[in-house]
């Protein structure tokens, strides 16, 4: 292909206007592009091995080639050389009706931002000619630099590596008819978390192969040749194989070279025309027979074996990103979308194919462009225990018998928990929805059809439980509060996700326990709150809800108010350990709308005010109040139980969120509960969580709280080696008002 444009016989679609060269047209379009290889009212090629499908199959790889590089060097910026290298397999996949297309892999972003300007998608959002798509990557309110739902037509979010496997499965397992293949690369096949993640969903759900891994095996990762550019393809096939897929189709380019290139990796742009034509009619046969498979039962992955940087401005790592002067004057980048360049007759082609296949825009078809319906869950069984010590109750256990009525009424409701719903006081959730397991087992609960997915992994389970809740469905993710960690990132992903999205969709619902104060004998290993200051950051994102329920009482309605939200990332935190009852419903629900409630207050000459985060380590705080008492000192004690509340509006991103949540406490109110002539913080996690009542009280004021753990024979123990102690705050307030 040249960059003339004197064969041209068609002026330049409107949608093309900023396409910045036009090629000849090809010698065989006239037998093979003269009608779309998608008829009209039809959603794919009637056959891959037709030969006006595989020919325009290729133009329309070489069309998103032309627009992934002219698209990131209109800003020099971006990365261009992963995703030209699996042009083909995504290009079939569209030809053969699947559109349901996401990613491990958020480097491919301008890649699939062309695709869905060539299927009209992106019009949603005003992007209608090539030059706006130049004009809006990578801008403000445009096309962010890595994928997101905000795109119209883009299924999930991709930056991290490691994640998107879990988003295809999780759309996999709401939507039994559909494929949902995922491209990953072979830089990112290195994380330990994709394979691992999809043998456990196998083993849980056998059934849902409808997931189709696309690993794009090109040698190399973003600076340097990939850890697996060394295996042959036997060995490749083999460690899929081993890893329990059934089915592994490869293509390797390396097959139809006809240009005596060097080295295993090969750019079949470089080939003879007949040759492209050959390899294209692989990958197409290939693609065909891969979503086959997997729509039948069978779990399986399509590699994909091309040279990074097929087809674009550089070959290997060089390919990944551009640099400064990668400018569309820059003589590569000028050569590269020369040879890419496509007749306006081609151009017209692969627009029309792209708009019919699957049977419309992504942004109209997709699975994840409409609500999922979900079952009304009726009413809940919530149990009001009286105030007092008298009968201390389990919150965690509280809440299960919640879970279990959520779960009973809606069957695609789950549950998962890597370290074990027994262990964390929610045998209930067990007992009622059973776990997923293939070996059915009384003793433990288990079934084949359960609802409770407890791999031993926080990231499988944050990743499905997040990811279900992305795709639409109601989920719960819990986990002992020091492991969460390890499924933290994906669960960030989907709540930053959550708050661009243009649908609304449930709240991502965690439970985390066995905190560190119940962990005493467990020692350090098991003692680590710190995961509340990711919390705690996080809630100036505008939708992220730490909820610190004081009781059993208050837990129940922080459930109760978590399934009624929308777009949200809510965090439970509390014991698994009987505690006092502190809150009438009444008293809970008050506090999930202004941040906290007054569980304590005595007159005194001056006044104390603790502002106490947690269940647990209320009981030095009321302990220490007595003892103030007697010294004629007033103290307030306040729960605070939803801090997000506390900040002032202008703390927090609150109103770019989707189904945005702009209620805080006003002045008057903090005054109210906050005001005194000293003011101290308690908590047993990360003081963080105490951020906006420190900035906005005009107090006297201090913080004590969690430092560091230890082995303890006793909660108190453990308190007392961090200073949590009610001789420490008593001492403290003093010091305080005197």
């Amino acid at each position: 292909m040249t960059a003339s444009t004197q064969k041209a016989k068609l002026a330049s679609p409107d949608f093309c206007q900023g396409i910045q060269y036009f090629g000849d047209i090809l010698p065989t379009f006239e037998t093979y592009g003269k009608e779309p290889a998608i008829a009209p009212g039809s959603t794919s090629i009637n056959a891959p091995n037709d030969p006006s499908a595989v020919f325009q199959t290729l133009i329309a790889a070489d069309a998103l080639r032309y627009l992934t590089l002219q698209v990131t060097a209109s800003k020099a910026s971006g990365h261009p050389g992963g995703f030209a290298s699996q042009a083909e397999a995504y290009a079939a996949l569209v030809m053969l009706g699947y559109k349901n297309i996401l990613t491990e892999v958020g480097h491919h972003a301008p890649g699939f931002y062309s695709a869905m300007f060539l299927d009209r998608s992106l019009e949603d959002m005003g992007i209608s000619t090539v030059q706006q798509l130049r004009d809006r990557y990578r801008e403000h309110n445009g096309l962010l630099g890595h994928l997101s739902g905000y795109i119209p037509g883009i299924l999930s979010p991709a930056g991290p590596l490691g994640q998107g496997q879990h988003f295809a499965m999780a759309a996999a397992k709401l939507h039994p008819d559909r494929l949902f293949p995922f491209t990953v690369g072979d830089g990112g096949l290195g994380e330990p978390y994709i394979m691992s993640s999809m043998a456990h969903f196998h083993t849980a759900y056998p059934g849902a192969t409808n997931f189709l891994p696309v690993l794009v095996w090109n040698g190399y990762s973003q600076e340097h040749h990939s850890m697996v550019s060394t295996q042959s393809n036997e060995r490749m096939m083999a460690y899929w194989h081993g890893n329990g897929f059934e089915e592994v189709v490869l293509v390797d380019a390396k097959d139809f070279d006809d240009q005596d290139q060097p080295g295993d990796y090969v750019d079949s742009t470089v080939f003879s025309f007949e040759q492209r034509l050959a390899f294209t009619k692989a990958v197409l046969i290939a693609a065909d027979e891969a979503a086959r498979s997997a729509l039948s039962g069978k779990l399986t992955v399509l590699i994909i074996k091309q040279l990074k940087g097929a087809g674009v401005h550089a070959r290997g790592a060089k390919s990944h990103n551009l640099y400064a002067m990668h400018t569309l004057d820059n003589p590569d980048i000028i050569n590269a979308l020369k040879g890419r360049a496509l007749a306006p007759e081609a151009w017209e082609l692969v627009r029309t194919n792209f708009e019919r296949a699957g049977g419309g825009p992504a942004s109209r078809t997709a699975a994840t462009e409409s609500v999922l319906p979900l079952p009304d869950l009726g009413e809940l069984p919530l149990e009001e225990f009286p105030v007092g010590d008298d009968h201390p109750k389990v919150a965690t256990t509280t809440m299960g018998r919640l879970v279990a009525k959520v779960g009973e009424s809606d069957r695609n409701y789950l549950v998962s928990n890597a370290d074990g719903n027994e262990a964390s006081g929610i045998a209930n959730i067990n007992q009622a929805l059973k776990i997923i397991h293939p070996v059915e087992d009384p003793l433990y609960n288990q079934n084949p059809t359960g609802q409770v997915y407890e791999p031993l992994s926080e990231d499988a389970c944050a990743g499905l439980a997040a990811g279900s809740a992305l795709m639409g469905s109601r989920t719960l993710w819990c986990s002992y509060e020091s492991f969460a960690i390890n499924g933290l990132p994906i669960w960030q992903t989907v709540t930053q996700a959550m708050a661009e999205l243009r649908r609304p969709t449930p709240s991502t619902v965690t439970l985390f326990t066995a905190g560190a104060l119940e962990q005493g004998r467990n020692g350090w290993t098991h003692q680590r709150p710190e995961i509340e200051a990711y919390f705690a950051a996080m809630m100036r994102n505008g939708n992220v809800f730490p909820l610190f329920p004081p009781d059993a009482n208050s837990i129940q309605v922080c459930y109760e108010w978590a399934l009624t939200t929308k777009n949200k990332g809510i965090v439970i935190t509390a014991s698994k350990s009987p505690l006092p009852i502190r809150t009438t419903f009444e008293q809970g629900r008050k506090a999930i709308q202004d941040g906290a409630i007054a569980l304590q207050e005595i007159e005194g000459s001056k006044t104390v005010v603790f502002a106490v985060v947690g269940d647990m380590v209320l009981l030095p705080v009321f302990e220490a109040a007595a003892y103030l008492e007697a010294q004629e000192v007033g103290v307030r004690i306040v729960s605070v139980v939803n801090p997000r509340r506390l900040y002032r509006p202008s703390d927090v991103a609150w109103e770019s969120c989707a189904e945005s949540d702009g209620e805080f406490l006003d002045d008057a109110g903090f005054e109210t509960l906050f005001g005194g002539d000293a003011l101290i913080g308690v908590t047993a996690g990360a003081s963080g969580v105490l951020e906006p009542v420190m900035l906005r009280s005009t107090a006297k004021r201090d913080t004590l709280a969690w430092k560091r753990g230890e082995t303890t024979a006793s909660p108190a123990q453990l308190m007392a080696l961090n200073g949590l102690t009610a001789e420490n705050l008593v001492k403290r307030a003093l010091e305080l008002v005197s």
